[in-house]
């Protein structure tokens, strides 16, 4: 008689998380423009923050908020970390939404909306410009510093400055405010993404930047651009992008690599 005898083999356990360090870069969505400039999304940025391999971690990256009055970004997250989407234009009042940055008044008179709403420090954003006229608007808050008013009775302000950042090895800017709308002519878009104001519709903030929407007078103002998550980690690990992230990883490059996510709605990342 043959004997068949069966092992009784359990699966092999999963390897254990081993802790690793992380810098990285949250930045929401850029508030949408109704003739104030949009406020640019929150932009933090952490260091030397620990996480572990195997493990999941959440991450949403923020759209940009739509043309037209009361239109805030949405927040963009990694783990625990978030940042405030930006910040429109309230219909109702004319004065600017607060958000990450807070955006630029259309009023007669009109006040900027406050930035940081996350109540971060350092801070993630700027305040929105403020405007006396009817016949030009002010810019959106950027990153780096507030939207300025309309001075000129025809023309708009222009949008705060986003800030640089140098987490992929080059300096980038991102997350300026967008410039305000104005009878004779816009205020310039705020350095890193932020839309341009005009006579007009408006120039949408930058994709992946979280630029804020530039401002329109005949027309409504455009778009904000929908945000960003960069993060930096040893070479010698490898991302996995859950369903529905959208992601790169970089080549190894100084000991580090870097995964840019462009796009997510409730995903995760993990590293093994």
């Amino acid at each position: 008689m043959l004997n068949i005898i069966v092992a009784n083999l359990s699966p092999a356990a999963p390897p254990a998380p081993v802790n690793f360090s992380v810098d990285f870069l949250v930045i929401a969505g850029g508030g949408g423009s109704g003739g104030g400039g949009g406020g640019a999304g929150g932009h933090r940025s952490l260091t030397s923050q620990t996480i572990a391999t195997y493990t999941n971690y959440s991450v949403t990256i923020g759209g940009g908020g739509a043309a037209g009055s009361d239109s805030k970004g949405s927040n963009s997250t990694f783990n625990t970390t978030s940042s405030t989407g930006g910040g429109g234009t309230n219909g109702g009042t004319g004065n600017g939404q607060a958000g990450g940055s807070g955006g630029g008044s259309s009023g007669t008179p009109g006040t900027g909306g406050a930035g940081n709403q996350g109540g971060y420090s350092p801070v993630e954003g700027f305040a929105g410009g403020s405007s006396p006229f009817s016949d030009s608007f002010s810019g959106g808050g950027g990153a780096s510093a507030v939207g300025s008013n309309a001075t000129n009775i025809n023309v708009g302000g222009v949008g705060g400055a986003g800030a640089a950042n140098s987490i992929t090895g080059s300096s980038v800017t991102r997350a300026g405010g967008g410039g305000g709308g104005g009878n004779l002519g816009g205020g310039a878009g705020g350095a890193g993404g932020g839309g341009a104001g005009t006579a007009t519709a408006g120039v949408a903030g930058t994709v992946n930047t979280g630029g804020g929407g530039g401002g329109g007078y005949s027309v409504s103002g455009a778009a904000g651009g929908s945000g960003l998550v960069i993060i930096k980690y040893p070479d010698t690990l490898t991302v996995t992008f859950g369903a529905g992230v959208t992601g790169t990883e970089s080549a190894a490059s100084g000991g580090f690599k870097h995964a840019t996510i462009t796009a997510a709605t409730a995903g995760t990342v993990s590293w093994s």
